[in-house]
């Protein structure tokens, strides 16, 4: 059997944290969990990375529609638990006594804290830095032809440098440009000259020369990178 890539295993781990996964995907990734080292420690790193995301979430008073979410995601889970489900979540001290569709419930919730928005997004990006992997930026997109870039720090970018946002799919032959950024501002982007977005696609802010890079590839160091996940 062919063995899996690294991408392939970030991604099924993200997934399976977010809790997007089909009852049977999710119930076969809680059992291939105890038995995996490697899809452990990614789930394992899934975990601690969305945990600071939610530590940065300024208290707010959900909305009515949110917790209607919540309840019917729990509503549904109560009526049909499965053996499976149970052991793998009790395997995962961080988040003991949560099920699937508690855990994305819940992480919906610290993401519409920290956004003060409704939970409209379709797709999530959590930019990460690639060598601690603390969480810097977010992507959410609530259609496939614009995404918002949300910072969660202010980012210091030295004298003579930029930061400049590209993404890549699957299937691309290369990278594309969606821009500089400005350190610790919002920015929105259309996606219009793009193909629409799709799970996994890769999305990064590198250390570039002030107006961006020459070449119109990157060229400096990463310095945040993450995946598209498909949240609703």
């Amino acid at each position: 059997m062919k063995p899996e890539s690294a991408d392939a295993l970030d991604q099924l781990a993200g997934e399976y944290v977010l809790g997007t996964l089909s009852p049977l995907q999710h119930a076969e990734a809680a059992e291939r969990i105890r038995k995996d080292a490697s899809l452990r420690a990614a789930v394992d790193a899934w975990e601690a990375r969305l945990l600071d995301l939610a530590a940065l979430a300024e208290p707010l008073p959900p909305s009515g529609r949110l917790w209607g979410r919540i309840q019917r995601s729990l509503g549904e889970l109560a009526a049909a638990p499965t053996q499976a489900q149970a052991r793998g979540w009790r395997r995962l001290g961080l988040w003991q006594g949560l099920s699937a569709a508690g855990l994305a419930a819940s992480l919906l919730l610290a993401f519409t804290l920290l956004t003060a928005s409704p939970p409209s997004t379709r797709y999530l990006v959590v930019l990460v830095a690639p060598n601690s992997q603390a969480p810097g930026w977010v992507v959410q997109a609530s259609d496939t032809r614009a995404i918002e870039l949300l910072p969660l720090a202010d980012e210091q970018v030295p004298d003579g440098m930029a930061l400049q946002f590209w993404t890549k799919g699957d299937h691309w032959g290369a990278p594309v440009s969606l821009g500089l950024v400005k350190p610790g501002a919002s920015n929105r982007v259309k996606l219009d000259s793009l193909p629409p977005l799709q799970p996994n696609q890769l999305f990064e802010l590198t250390l570039e020369k002030a107006g961006g890079s020459p070449t119109g590839l990157p060229t400096g160091p990463i310095q945040f990178i993450g995946r598209a996940v498909k949240v609703i």
